[in-house]
């Protein structure tokens, strides 16, 4: 009998992608079929988000409701994984008891194993470290069946940005290797895949890891990629403007095949709210960016995140903000209040 698989995910697009190399996995390792239909599954799989605090509570709100599921089917395995899962790790299982198995971002392809232990050894499983490319090494093939595919090309962040829990949810920066990469997008190529996002929490970071510091950067990898016979379209997520260099700013202007848009977050249009955000870099030289992009590309489009509500922050703040926008006229912009998260370090900033 075919077993069936529900993942629900919460979050950004990397945890998408990592939702569908989980699938990839677990078809491969045990047969498993998707289902839309979570009441008819045999595993459960529900990928997290902990970037704000309600997104955190959906989880356990949403694993109350799946305890209905497994009184009725014993059998049902359920695991968390994503940034929750590695900022909460086995309080999970403490608070949800029916929770079988918990991995983090960087653990995914272990997860045809722990479901292993949770079946054979009717234990529970956690798995939460931080290997490095390990992960991508053992991904399957893509099994993409759309034009489009995303393409993760590095993990984590060095930033330590004082309202976010990236860095200790998904560690510090870790590249892939250019050649690896450029095998993953030929082979989604050759299957009919025409667009490609290249994936990263901090993507304008990455430098080809075989070669460490002094390696390929994002804009080579844009280059070569647009060599790929069949590649019609590509763009990247997400930016940091701190290291968003003239390199990065004259593919816009050399590669057609590079979409007309970039999402670059600014957060804030103050000084002084930058600085306490440890964002390393000021509005300034963020509208200096701007200025050059659309001299690069003049019909770009371009979006930005804004968090509201900073501690510390004054009406005087927001007002830069409001200015910031009105500068850049961004086609697309995402806001939210602030939401206080473990290991923030910014709780203390008063003015």
């Amino acid at each position: 009998m075919v077993k069936k698989l529900f993942i629900k995910t919460h979050g950004c697009q990397m945890n998408e992608y990592d939702s569908d190399r989980m699938m990839d996995l677990l078809n491969e390792s045990h047969g498993f079929e998707t289902t839309n239909n979570e009441e008819e599954a045999d595993l459960i799989l529900l990928n997290t988000c902990s970037i704000r605090e309600k997104a955190q509570e959906k989880v356990f709100h949403q694993l109350g409701r799946w305890k209905k599921l497994k009184d009725k089917n014993p059998n049902l395995k359920i695991g968390v994984g994503g940034c929750v899962a590695s900022q909460e790790g086995e309080n999970i299982m403490k608070r949800a008891p029916q929770v079988d198995m918990v991995f983090g971002p960087q653990t995914i392809h272990r997860v045809p194993t722990l479901y292993e232990s949770t079946v054979e050894k009717s234990i529970n499983a956690i798995d939460i470290t931080f290997p490095k490319t390990e992960k991508f090494e053992s991904f399957p093939d893509q099994k993409n069946d759309g034009p489009s595919a995303y393409v993760s090309i590095m993990e984590g962040c060095n930033k330590y940005c004082s309202f976010c829990v990236v860095p200790h949810t998904r560690g510090n920066e870790i590249s892939r290797p250019i050649e690896d990469i450029l095998e993953e997008i030929q082979k989604l190529a050759m299957i009919g895949v025409k667009d490609v996002n290249l994936l990263g929490q901090n993507v304008n970071s990455y430098r080809d890891s075989k070669l460490k510091t002094k390696g390929l950067g994002l804009s080579n990898l844009i280059k070569a990629t647009s060599e790929i016979e069949g590649i019609e379209r590509i763009q990247f997520t997400t930016s940091h403007p701190f290291e968003f260099g003239q390199d990065l700013i004259d593919t816009f202007a050399e590669v057609p095949e590079l979409i007309s848009y970039v999402h670059l977050p600014v957060q804030s249009g103050s000084n002084e709210i930058l600085k306490q955000m440890r964002r390393r870099h000021s509005r300034e030289e963020y509208l200096e960016i701007i200025s050059k992009l659309k001299s690069a590309r003049a019909d770009i489009s371009i979006s930005s995140d804004f968090i509201v509500g900073f501690p510390g922050e004054t009406e005087s703040d927001f007002l830069d903000t409001l200015d910031l926008v009105d500068q850049v006229c961004y086609d697309e912009s995402f806001s939210f209040i602030y939401s206080p998260r473990p290991k923030h370090n910014c709780k203390r900033f008063r003015r």
